[in-house]
């Protein structure tokens, strides 16, 4: 997945060095980036009328005509996901990003440390706003839906995403995989997390997931399965 990101200032020499950094992080971080620069809040706004698929947005509060606070009232009016950044001179208006649910303020000048560490929090949201795991492997990264995924396995000092395209392994460990995901998965036992959308038998053993794998389960934890997917479903 490509994440889209926009960058609306009505001072070219910003946009130039806000997209330089973003395309350094995109690069650095394996995060595959469409990034698109506005010089006007309305100019913005022409184009999110016919294409509103934005991940994140770098707003500048100052500008001329309609200022970032305004652009970002009305983007967030229909659109509870993305995520907004604010980047100002001032501190005046921070009050006012509570209203659009801001991410984050940057001040100026940007330094490339505190953006790069703000663009990976707004993914992260992204993935836990949408039903997505993030996962980083091979300098690269893929965003898996949840409905795709039928178990994590830890091997290791590894862990594999089993999913209905393919099997994913990376170097982090399941348990802080398990943190990006929510309350429709189960970890089953030490080494294995299912998708409770998937399970297709509970066993006394372990559970049979729609792909006809069984993965194994911890003695006694048949019950507490069945009764997660009750409660999730």
């Amino acid at each position: 997945m490509k994440l889209k990101i926009a960058i609306c200032d009505d001072e070219q020499s910003q946009l130039d060095y806000l997209c330089a950094l973003v395309d350094s992080w995109s690069r650095e971080s394996g995060h595959l980036s469409d990034v698109m620069t506005f010089p006007s809040a309305e100019a913005f706004l022409f184009e999110y009328a016919e294409d509103r698929t934005y991940d994140i947005l770098l707003l500048d509060i100052e500008m001329k005509e309609m200022d970032g606070i305004e652009l970002a009232r009305r983007v967030r009016s229909d659109n509870g996901t993305v995520q907004i950044v604010f980047i100002t001179g001032f501190y005046d208006f921070i009050a006012e990003g509570y209203e659009v649910s801001a991410l984050h303020y940057l001040m100026k000048p940007v330094s490339k440390e505190k953006l790069c560490s703000v663009l990976s929090r707004a993914v992260e949201k992204l993935g836990k706003a949408e039903g997505r795991l993030t996962v980083s492997f091979d300098r690269q990264t893929e965003y898996i839906p949840f409905p795709d995924i039928f178990y994590l396995e830890a091997q290791m000092n590894y862990t594999v995403v089993h999913t209905k395209h393919g099997d994913i392994k990376t170097k982090i460990s399941l348990s802080d995989m398990e943190k990006q995901l929510d309350d429709g998965f189960f970890r089953c036992q030490r080494s294995f997390v299912i998708n409770l959308a998937q399970v297709q038998k509970i066993r006394s053993d372990s559970v049979l997931l729609k792909n006809g794998v069984a993965v194994p389960i911890s003695r006694g934890m048949s019950e507490a399965i069945g009764k997660a997917i009750i409660s999730h479903f």
